[in-house]
């Protein structure tokens, strides 16, 4: 986590990543062609490349130079579950 908070962008292909990197607020770019977890492309920081190198080169580009994208950090994602659920029970 150390290393992904201040990192410029992160490279995966892991889901896990994809959330801790929308979370602390980075770019993260994920090769593959799909995910899990498309929260992380619709509000957080992640965008897949898949496959295409290219495409990779171009939003490594993007993000070195200031134009990568600004995500958020989804509602509910504040650390305040478990409170969330005990009211709940």
């Amino acid at each position: 986590m150390a290393l992904q908070h201040e990192a410029m962008v992160v490279i995966t292909d892991s889901g896990g990543i994809q959330v801790e990197t929308t979370y602390l607020g980075v770019p993260c770019l994920t090769i593959r062609e799909n995910t899990e977890r498309p929260i992380t492309i619709t509000m957080g920081t992640n965008t897949l490349v898949g496959n295409d190198m290219e495409l990779l080169k171009k939003e490594v580009g993007r993000i070195i130079t200031g134009n990568g994208k600004q995500g958020k950090i989804p509602p509910l994602w504040d650390g305040q579950a478990s409170l969330r659920i005990v009211n709940i029970l």
